[in-house]
């Protein structure tokens, strides 16, 4: 499995300085928790799971989570579970017969909503939960994670890793008196765990929920005071270079077009300039389907240190992961740092000839940006991001 596999080998070799690499489920934490791209949401109780991953149904989806926690009624779920058990246990059966392996299909993950429920699972799953990743925990706090951890701890094997995923959206988590307090005590939980812990996520919609608002889709999370604050103290917690855990963006919850307020977020000039009449035209079409917003968000998204992003719409799949390459002038960049770091120097200018590389300031951004550039790949200096979002993907819309 790699980024960009609906790209001919022609069209890779044109884009990329650096092509993507393989992962799997099997691969390294460190590098696999850079391998998620846009990762997509889909509720336990949708039909034929199994022959959508089978078929290939969503072109170049890496990452996906089957959802039994909000995307279900509660009256539903006994349904739901059965449903989505009977469904791994049809993708294992045609594993078993050879044809093939479990690293042949994105990473899966379950997300669930007590312990209880994933005690559960795991039994009635038997050899069939060989094929998921991991499992995602919903408002997870200090209280009762170390539970929910000390069970993926218990089902994690060499043979077959198991990961969790804890996503922060409780009330002790955005409301300011009880914020960091609570954020020091989860990091310090995920600590030791963290051989489990493949990375964090932040829910968005469910910290919105508490205090009744809903961003629109011209708006982003880092345009909402109240949700930006707590972003910033879940990366000041999370991401530094003593003991760092790769965050992930919250969910863009928009996939359709209306009439707009607040003017288009897309600059006509670098497509015009680039693909001249055909780019205003595409650049028209990716405003009607609201996708300015979640490039311009997913951006902030990587100003910000965040890797991937949780999505409800395979339309989003190309989008988020083209604009996670690697520049050719960040690679290079970084590679200077990193071979500068012996302590003979402790400035250069760049290659570049835009700006100064510190040695010791920017070595940790150095390693993220080698380590995100061997799954995502790095582009060709006369390349863009833009470049990658315009390849042509078909993407269902059921």
């Amino acid at each position: 499995m790699k980024f960009f596999n609906y790209f001919y080998q022609e069209e890779l070799d044109r884009y990329f300085f650096k092509q993507p690499g393989h992962f799997n489920k099997y691969s390294e934490r460190d590098l696999l928790a850079y391998g998620l791209g846009a990762t997509l949401y889909m509720p336990a109780t949708r039909p034929n799971i199994h022959q959508d991953i089978l078929s290939n149904k969503h072109e170049g989806l890496t990452s996906l989570v089957i959802d039994l926690e909000d995307a279900v009624g509660d009256d539903q779920l006994q349904f739901a579970e059965q449903l989505l058990i009977n469904e791994l246990q049809k993708l294992y059966e045609e594993v078993q017969k050879g044809f093939l392996m479990n690293t042949d299909f994105p990473l899966m993950f379950i997300r669930i909503r007590n312990l209880e429920q994933l005690q559960r699972i795991t039994e009635q799953l038997g050899e069939a939960l060989s094929l998921l990743t991991g499992v995602v925990l919903p408002k997870f706090n200090s209280g009762d994670g170390e539970q929910l951890l000390a069970k993926v701890a218990d089902v994690h094997s060499e043979d077959h890793p198991f990961y969790a995923m804890p996503i922060l959206e409780s009330a002790k988590v955005i409301q300011k008196e009880t914020r960091i307090e609570e954020l020091a005590a989860i990091k310090g939980l995920v600590d030791r765990y963290k051989h489990n812990v493949l990375n964090i996520r932040i829910g968005a919609t469910d910290f919105c929920g508490l205090y009744g608002i809903r961003r629109s889709a011209d708006t982003t999370v880092y345009e909402i005071a109240i949700l930006r604050d707590c972003i910033a103290d879940i990366i000041n917690v999370f991401q530094r270079h003593d003991s760092p855990y790769v965050v992930s963006g919250p969910v863009w919850e928009y996939f359709s077009g209306k009439n707009r307020i607040l003017k288009p977020q897309l600059r006509q000039t670098p497509f015009r300039e680039r693909y001249g009449d055909e780019g205003l035209k595409w650049r028209k079409k990716l405003l009607a389907e609201n996708m300015d917003g979640l490039i311009r968000e997913v951006l902030m998204d990587i100003a910000n240190g965040i890797t991937g992003k949780t999505i409800i719409h395979p339309s989003h799949i190309k989008t988020v992961q083209a604009l996670n390459v690697v520049s050719y002038e960040e690679y290079i960049d970084a590679l200077t740092i990193i071979d500068a770091s012996t302590g003979q120097v402790g400035v250069t200018k760049s290659e570049f000839a835009n700006k100064m590389n510190e040695i010791k300031p920017h070595l940790y951004w150095a390693k993220k940006t080698l380590l995100k550039s061997k799954l995502y790949g790095v582009l060709h200096e006369s390349y863009t991001n833009i470049d990658l979002i315009k390849k042509d993907v078909y993407v269902s819309h059921t």
